[in-house]
């Protein structure tokens, strides 16, 4: 147990992910829809370039 794990960087990522997850249910738990729309979702995320579709039902891989 004297050890370092050394996931300082991994626990900040984890972290940062924590917080973007409760900021996307506080929103949605606020919504008036039924489902949120990628775009209030994106800016949640905080996503800089928005989605691209491919076809029906399928997003561009980028």
């Amino acid at each position: 147990m004297g050890g370092t794990r050394g996931g300082g960087v991994q626990d900040a990522v984890a972290l940062a992910e924590i917080e973007l997850c409760g900021e996307l249910m506080i929103v949605a738990s606020t919504a008036a829809a039924d489902r949120l729309s990628f775009a209030v979702i994106d800016e949640v995320l905080r996503v800089r370039e928005p989605r691209v579709p491919v076809c029906a039902g399928r997003w561009a891989e980028e």
